[in-house]
């Protein structure tokens, strides 16, 4: 029997990169999936792709986390088609890159809208329902950089920091409803994004990882597989560092 057989999961930003391979392993493991992006033929064609291949139920939906109104609208579209919600993947980020100096305020406000208040709000959408049904996961995807830092990220290491602190503090206030908090913190993994990076950048790179080599999409989605499954039953409100060593 497939380990997540009838669950009912929402993944944000999971059109492509760790989102996408996220997606996939749940549904891979029977689960039923609600992939979300901010273009809506997108999310349905990502949706329409992992159930060709996996053969599980999948829903694809705009959703623009940092917008209240859009976090419920997924939330009230995955009870109505499914009934539940079991886990919430928070994956939706972006950056905006820049020295301290050279940010611009608008660009430290869309990191943090979309990275820290996008999980808040997912993760308040979902909290009632959890809550009736006494049982759910909230997963939260930081990073390396939320646990060490990183020059010219600001705005991205203050939002990932951010969802530390938020996984801990919700994983208090929902124990008492068997909701299970956690949080998974990549370091440097490979998608479409880095792989556009020079080769010099990427041995760089790969000299601060002691493992030597950037994570694949698929550990990421091995992590969450784990966190939100039945062997980590009594986890709650921790950081699971995925990264080779890159911050210990």
């Amino acid at each position: 029997m497939k380990s997540f057989n009838g669950k009912i999961v929402i993944v944000t930003g999971s059109t492509r990169g760790i989102g996408r391979a996220i997606a996939e392993a749940y549904a891979l493991e029977g689960a039923n999936v609600i992939i979300t992006g901010t273009n809506a033929d997108k999310a349905e064609a990502a949706a329409a792709d992992i159930a060709a291949k996996t053969g599980a139920k999948t829903i694809g939906t705009e959703l623009h986390v940092s917008e209240a109104a859009s976090c419920l609208s997924c939330v009230d579209k995955a009870i109505a088609a499914f009934g539940r919600i079991d886990i919430l993947v928070n994956n939706a980020g972006i950056t905006r890159d820049n020295l301290l100096i050279r940010m611009k305020e608008e660009d430290y406000d869309a990191v943090l809208d979309i990275n820290l208040k996008g999980a808040f709000l997912m993760s308040k959408a979902v909290a009632k329902p959890m809550m009736k049904q006494r049982s759910g996961r909230i997963l939260n995807i930081s990073s390396v950089v939320g646990q060490a830092g990183q020059a010219g990220q600001a705005n991205y290491s203050a939002s990932k920091a951010g969802l530390i602190g938020l996984t801990k503090s919700l994983a208090r206030e929902l124990a008492s409803r068997k909701i299970l908090v956690n949080a998974i913190a990549p370091g440097f993994v490979r998608t479409a994004m880095t792989d556009a990076l020079s080769d010099e950048a990427k041995s760089e790179i790969n000299k601060m990882i002691p493992l030597g080599s950037p994570c694949e999409p698929e550990e990421i989605a091995n992590a969450a597989l784990f966190l939100t499954g039945e062997r980590s039953s009594y986890i709650t409100g921790q950081v699971l560092a995925v990264n080779g060593g890159m911050y210990m």
